[in-house]
């Protein structure tokens, strides 16, 4: 990073802290909320969409990555904008499975979703690993169901699909489980916000070595 590309980051933290004001989050949950933020431009994600973090899901993230895990996405852009530095100084390995057309094809025959087959392909991965949805309800409902059937163990469930349509369900159905996760209230989410999460815990994990 330039230092005109540090400052401006810098100078945006400094705006996100004052706006945002007091808060309940510890300073690691704090440096992945205002990364969000940063992201997003969007305060809701400290506010009325508040993020939960739940189950010392940054412990177990940072002891995942200590054992070069898997990170498995949703999406191909939740990857995309992952920081590809971080992956390689940490030896972590990348997977996403919904642009597969074996997967695609099986989805259509068993008439479920591309992510729900894409998830449950990937479940091998997922164990011990770091699961990241950004996007579709239906993925998280499906990392939900394989935990719950102890067919997969995942580290950390990042959970911030958006969209109106079963994201807030899939999110408190999260909320259930005994499951490290960071997730959201409410609708809002997306690619950006769930890879800003993971690029957050990367940055720590590493200024932490």
């Amino acid at each position: 990073m330039s230092q005109k590309a540090f400052d401006i980051e810098k100078l945006s933290f400094e705006i996100i802290d004052a706006e945002v004001g007091s808060h309940s989050y510890n300073d690691l949950e704090w440096a992945i909320v205002r990364r969000v933020i940063h992201a997003t431009a969007d305060f809701d994600f400290a506010h009325t969409g508040k993020i939960i973090f739940n189950n010392n899901p940054i412990d177990s993230a940072f002891n995942a990555i200590k054992n070069k895990c898997n990170i498995v996405s949703d999406v191909d852009m939740v990857l995309t904008a992952l920081n590809k530095k971080s992956i390689a100084d940490l030896g972590l390995k990348t997977a996403c499975y919904i642009s597969d057309k074996m997967l695609t094809d099986k989805a259509r025959k068993l008439n479920k979703t591309r992510s729900e087959m894409a998830m449950r392909y990937a479940a091998d991965q997922i164990n011990g690993g770091i699961v990241v949805v950004g996007n579709a309800p239906t993925a998280l409902y499906e990392v939900i169901k394989m935990v719950r059937e102890t067919v997969t163990k995942p580290a950390l469930i990042v959970g911030i699909p958006v969209g109106f349509v079963s994201a807030s369900e899939a999110k408190e159905e999260l909320m259930k489980i005994n499951t490290p996760y960071i997730s959201n209230l409410g609708r809002k989410g997306g690619s950006a916000a769930a890879s800003s999460i993971v690029n957050a815990i990367m940055l720590l994990y590493k200024s932490n070595l």
